[in-house]
């Protein structure tokens, strides 16, 4: 993966990094458990991967920090895939978190046309019509676990929770926030998650869940200095809050050249020899989840067709 500056230097760079943190909590004696996500430079980074305007940057960035806070849950070489695929002229989106923090994912349509200024559409008209879909790849299961509904809010936020309630009936509250500065620039970025757990008093969830609402903008407060362990003792002042842990969150694809190229190999002989007639030089491809582009010279595909016909040459022919 190549990820491209977006203008800080690289002290700064480094310090935003170390800031991109997932915490993990307990509520009301352990009856609700959450996490916080700040994302301030994984949104960044993203941005500038994608060269995302800022309904793009809002759309994709909150499913980035909506499938990185569904991350907490999960442990091992586990993985989840929030998938939206809908009418508008978005037309969806992809994005994968797995249990070391790693996020990536894009947008079906980069940029997304419309007809009238940002100001004046609602996300939920971005969305239109559709399904969200929750794919779960368990690293102890045999198959991946995947739970699929309408699309009731056009909202990341409002719709993963509906998700939760309808399809693994686990009472679940999500706030997700990007905030951007009077130039169009990304000032706050994060999310908060919170479920509850088998026996859980329901005022109880519902104080929490009031004391939740009272904050507008989660992407502001961080911007305003505000951080993720302060963040939870203000909102959940008096429901005994209790921060178990907390790992690193990151834009981050395994992509690589060498993969890439491995890629090409794999193409049938025919079409990797019409490359070599017919190029075009140098040979470019992207990898879809991070935008990452990659260039392979002639020679490179004549020694990845020379390999993968020897390797095939005892095998079927193509």
């Amino acid at each position: 993966m190549i990820k491209k500056n977006f203008g800080d230097s690289i002290k700064d760079q480094l310090k935003a990094a170390a800031r991109d943190r997932l915490y993990r909590f307990l509520l009301d004696n352990g009856m609700v458990k959450g996490a916080v996500i700040y994302g301030l430079r994984m949104i960044n980074e993203m941005r500038a991967n994608f060269d995302l305007g800022v309904p793009e940057t809002l759309l994709l960035g909150h499913a980035y920090l909506g499938a990185g806070l569904m991350s907490s849950t999960l442990k091992g070489r586990d993985a989840v895939t929030l998938k939206i695929e809908c009418s508008g002229p978005a037309k969806g989106l992809s994005v994968e978190a797995n249990a070391l923090g790693e996020v990536r994912g894009f947008l079906k349509q980069n940029p997304i046309p419309m007809r009238e200024p940002f100001d004046a559409v609602s996300l939920s008209s971005l969305f239109g019509a559709g399904f969200l879909s929750v794919i779960k790849t368990l690293e102890d299961a045999k198959h991946p676990f995947t739970g699929k509904i309408f699309l009731e809010y056009g909202s990341v936020a409002q719709d993963l929770a509906n998700y939760y309630l309808t399809s693994e009936q686990i009472p679940t509250a999500i706030s997700l926030s990007i905030h951007f500065d009077k130039k169009g620039a990304v000032a706050g970025a994060g999310g908060l998650f919170l479920q509850a757990m088998p026996g859980a008093d329901e005022a109880r969830i519902s104080a929490i869940e009031h004391a939740m609402a009272k904050v507008a903008s989660i992407g502001k407060e961080f911007s305003l200095g505000e951080t993720p362990e302060g963040l939870i003792q203000t909102i959940f002042d008096g429901f005994s809050p209790v921060v178990l842990d907390s790992q690193r969150v990151e834009f981050f694809c395994r992509c690589s050249e060498k993969r890439m190229l491995d890629y090409i190999g794999m193409l049938p002989l025919k079409d990797l020899e019409e490359i070599l007639e017919n190029g075009p030089f140098p040979l470019e491809t992207r990898c879809h989840h991070c935008n990452t582009r990659y260039h392979f010279s002639k020679q490179d595909i004549k020694e990845s067709f020379c390999l993968m016909k020897r390797l095939r040459a005892n095998g079927p022919t193509d």
